[in-house]
């Protein structure tokens, strides 16, 4: 099929003069779903319907020129790097035949210069040789591998069908291609106990992914799990745990250099509905993993510094100005309460990176004292976060999710 240029306004080739990939920046991922399908288990979590928002069925050669062509035509976002992503089943564990159709079919962008590879997740059992050599003809560039656990108790518990040597085996294959590699772990599995999750993270960073993606798991209504919560055998984490886990997850990896992409699972119109029955889902939790951060990194400065003044100002980069406040400025209002500040100002600052804060302590007269700091330098220093997280556990923080929130301070 010859796709015609004008199918996509604005767009021209995306790669570099040597014809290869970008890499200067995330690349813009064009996702095509392929609900359940390839998956030779039923995980216990599992609905992919609900993930995905959309019903089990194989799209369509048709379907997904379509689907991509679309999403030229509208999207607004012109990164250097875009990439075709196969996402919702077990790419590697679908027939040959299909696998051959769904990357030929992406492949004809790559071709024409509107697309710069192609991507897709699987499991780690399916990263087999025989399956790995059918993307040799294909811009295959990244793979994901849906790890979950490297405790096998859990993932037996979870009907996963692998172990954890299934992906150690299936990260050394990969690597030995070339390929870059992604991997995807849940935390709050059935059987996951203590330090469970953290101890899966340090297994996955000493594997060097390119970069990971943290998932809390969420009774769906169709899962098998849904069973289980309603006979009480299974109790999913609750918000606020879910964030700690994860906070203290992507310190860990980023200590490693090791990117993570994505926290909490895509928001979508299913979810939203009465899909989601039990557990710690919310549409922003990402950003209430790096609000918590912020909120650590700041809580640090200010008890390592033993300030008293009548104003904060806290600087940081215009894209993190709502992460620095918390949802419902509730960051700000912990650290009046902990640290007895009357006013908290934040200032947005382009000077900054993103994950950098800028602390200032103001009198009546100019500010006097500036101190500067990253999320990098923070987590390079274990007693600076245990620091800040000491002086707000002082705090007695009761907080309803839904709106509420009543803060006392205890110092």
């Amino acid at each position: 099929m010859k796709i015609q240029t004008d199918l996509f306004p604005g767009a021209g080739r995306r790669t570099t003069a040597a014809g290869r990939p970008r890499h200067a920046s995330r690349p813009l991922v064009i996702p095509v779903f392929i609900p359940h399908a390839g998956c030779p288990h039923r995980c216990i979590f599992c609905d992919q319907a609900a993930i995905t928002g959309s019903r089990r069925r194989m799209p369509t050669k048709r379907e997904i020129r379509e689907r991509i062509s679309r999403f030229f035509a509208y999207s607004k976002d012109r990164r250097e790097e875009i990439h075709i992503a196969f996402y919702g089943g077990n790419f590697l564990g679908l027939p040959k035949a299909d696998i051959t159709r769904l990357l030929s079919t992406a492949e004809e962008f790559v071709t024409a210069g509107h697309a710069d590879g192609i991507r897709f997740s699987t499991r780690p059992d399916t990263a087999t040789e025989d399956r790995l050599d059918l993307l040799g003809a294909f811009s295959v560039s990244t793979v994901e591998l849906g790890v979950q656990s490297m405790d096998d108790r859990v993932l037996g518990m979870s009907g996963r069908g692998h172990s954890a040597e299934d992906t150690v085996k299936a990260v050394e294959r990969l690597k030995g291609r070339g390929y870059e590699i992604g991997l995807q772990m849940m935390i709050g599995l059935p059987g996951e106990e203590g330090s469970g999750a953290i101890e899966t993270g340090r297994r996955i960073a000493d594997l060097e992914p390119g970069f990971v993606r943290i998932y809390p798991t969420v009774v769906l209504s169709e899962s098998p799990l849904a069973r289980m919560y309603k006979q009480d055998l299974y109790r999913p984490l609750s918000l606020d745990s879910a964030v700690g886990i994860t906070k203290n997850l992507y310190i860990l990896f980023n200590r490693k250099d090791i990117p993570v992409i994505r926290m909490g699972l895509q928001d979508s119109t299913d979810l939203q509905d009465a899909n989601v029955i039990a557990g710690p889902y919310h549409p922003a939790f990402g950003h209430l993993v790096l609000s918590a951060l912020f909120l650590d990194m700041a809580a640090g400065v200010l008890k390592s510094a033993g300030i008293s003044c009548y104003t904060l100002i806290l600087r940081v980069n215009s894209r993190s100005v709502s992460k620095m406040r918390g949802l419902k400025n509730e960051s700000l209002q912990i650290l009046k309460n902990s640290f007895r500040y009357r006013q908290i100002l934040v200032v947005p600052d382009d000077s900054l990176s993103t994950d950098e804060l800028a602390v200032e302590f103001g009198t009546s007269s100019p500010t006097y004292r500036q101190h500067r700091i990253s999320l990098k330098e923070a987590f390079r220093d274990v007693e600076f976060f245990a620091k800040g997280e000491a002086k707000l556990r002082a705090a007695d923080v009761a907080r309803d999710r839904s709106g509420n929130s009543k803060i006392t301070a205890r110092l």
